[in-house]
């Protein structure tokens, strides 16, 4: 994938997971598993906000520099999170993540306990 995509994917899934509202909007929808949603909602939307705020981006946890993926600890509980990329109706794999018309991106947000 050439850089300039790269680049689009990265700003594309910035502006996703740092908007401040993650249901289900027009940048993607967010999808919170069971474990953290246990924690009740005001962890969940502590969880949302730590996300949003992310900014540890390595070689490690991002080889494509994409800011795809991330995992953070909030509260003694490590979390992951990960962008996917699906064609609008959620169906099958976008086939061009830089194009948000030809793309819907869904954020996992999951325990590490939960993987």
């Amino acid at each position: 994938m050439g850089q300039v995509k790269t680049a689009r994917i990265r700003e594309l899934n910035d502006a996703f997971r740092k908007s401040p509202w993650h249901g289900s909007s027009a940048l993607g929808r967010t999808v919170v598993t069971s474990g953290i949603n246990a924690h009740g909602p005001e962890y969940v939307l502590r969880v949302i906000n730590a996300i949003a705020g992310f900014n540890n981006f390595s070689g490690d946890n991002d080889p494509y520099g994409e800011h795809d993926f991330g995992n953070l600890e909030l509260e003694g509980e490590k979390i992951y999170f990960k962008i996917d990329y699906y064609d609008a109706a959620c169906v099958y794999g976008s086939e061009d993540p830089s194009d948000p018309a030809k793309t819907t991106r869904v954020m996992t947000v999951m325990l590490a306990s939960e993987y």
